[in-house]
């Protein structure tokens, strides 16, 4: 199968485990070592993609790419029927090269003489979903996953109950709520409490779009800076760059980084630590050990203002 992180996660490997299927992921940029799927996507493109409004790539390399006004763009919901009635149109009316006998898919499909078994809705519920193995108790605030509530209008009077999670590989708008005991019990899906609206996710990817064109600028302008490029010369001497800079220039510039920069920005000894409280145990300042008696080996510490074995004379005399 493809490398996509959707395929080649645990869940997947575990469901065509229970087949006795074993996953073997294709190399990278090898499209054809999957044919029968990239000829499908390619169909979807080259019959459908482009002619909708908003079609991104050229169809022709000689053809110039005209973006379509904005107020011509579907909605998705409407791109989405657009897309099943393409797939209804590819299944029941289309006569692909590759169908034998001049049938539609859905015809091939329907003398295809190997016998389907349908599963139950609620047994489907366990298949193909990750678990974390952990137990959780349902509170007033929904269920926590990931550090985030998760909440389901069922959940009212289930208050206390402890359950398991289930949820879809890259995709945390969802989960599965299971009861903990054995077996376990589907009690209905959970949904992401607080999400953000849509206007808040397109004000998000706004940033995140300009942040990325900035690091982008900064990373050619720092590219470009590292090529040194040098004079010519003809006799042996110091290379000379082309482009000099004064000693106040290459000063901004470095004062500028560092603004950017919050540990050197920190400055831990502008503010003195305070005084610990009254209350609090200080450490006992012990005598000095480092000058020794000659006469004592077991090294008792002498008073600090003596420095020989001899003692000090009074003061009166």
């Amino acid at each position: 199968m493809d490398r996509g992180k959707d395929f080649l996660s645990n869940a997947v490997a575990k469901a065509l485990g229970g087949f006795a299927v074993p996953v073997h992921d294709l190399p990278a940029y090898k499209p054809y070592r999957k044919g029968t799927v990239e000829a499908l996507n390619s169909a979807v493109e080259q019959m459908l993609l482009v002619s909708l409004p908003g079609y991104t790539r050229r169809a022709r390399p000689a053809q110039a790419y005209r973006p379509t006004p904005v107020e011509d763009l579907l909605s998705y919901p409407d791109f989405v029927k657009v897309l099943l009635d393409w797939v209804a149109w590819w299944n029941t009316e289309h006569y692909p090269a590759g169908v034998p006998d001049g049938m539609t898919p859905r015809e091939a499909w329907e003398a295809d003489p190997t016998p389907l078994e349908e599963i139950p809705e609620e047994q489907l519920a366990f298949f193909a979903m990750e678990d974390d193995g952990r137990i959780r108790k349902i509170t007033t605030n929904g269920v926590a996953w990931r550090r985030r509530a998760y909440i389901a209008p069922w959940m009212a009077g289930h208050v206390g109950t402890k359950v398991r999670l289930r949820y879809l590989p890259h995709f945390d708008g969802r989960i599965e709520v299971f009861t903990a005991d054995e077996p376990a019990r589907h009690l209905g899906s959970a949904y992401l409490a607080e999400a953000a609206t849509p206007a808040q996710r397109r004000a998000l990817s706004q940033v995140r779009e300009s942040n990325a064109r900035a690091l982008k600028a900064d990373l050619k302008a720092a590219e470009k800076l590292s090529r040194t490029r040098y004079t010519a010369t003809t006799t042996p001497s110091a290379p000379r760059p082309r482009r000099s800079v004064t000693g106040q220039q290459a000063q901004e510039e470095i004062s500028r980084a560092r603004a950017v920069d919050l540990a050197a920005r920190a400055l831990p000894d502008l503010i003195p630590p305070r005084e610990p409280p009254p209350g609090w145990a200080r450490p006992r300042h012990r005598p000095d050990t480092t000058v020794l008696s000659e006469s004592d080996p077991t090294g008792t510490a002498l008073p600090d203002d003596h420095t020989g074995t001899e003692p000090a004379p009074d003061s009166k005399e």
